[in-house]
């Protein structure tokens, strides 16, 4: 599984980085923990409903979530983050 940031995720990530790294060191350590074992319970991972079918959250802690999609690339399963916020962000 080939993990890949879209361009609006990796500037969240990059501006997130620049203000608040202890945020950012949690999400690296997620994104690891994901790599390893994307059910890992901490992670609690899920797909969504309604207007985002296709849509997963992974939560970095009780307030923010990484949002991705799965991607078929040639023979290889990639899994493509596009949003990171707080719940009411990326939930609206």
């Amino acid at each position: 599984m080939e993990i890949s940031f879209s361009p609006k995720c990796l500037n969240q990530l990059q501006k997130l980085k620049k203000v608040d790294i202890k945020l950012f060191t949690k999400i690296q350590k997620k994104l690891a923990l994901f790599e390893q074992k994307s059910n890992h319970p901490s992670l609690r991972l899920h797909k969504l409903s309604g207007g985002q079918r296709e849509t997963w959250s992974v939560s970095v802690d009780m307030s923010y979530r990484l949002l991705f999609y799965y991607k078929q690339d040639k023979n290889q399963m990639q899994v493509v983050f596009f949003s990171f916020g707080t719940h009411d962000q990326v939930y609206k």
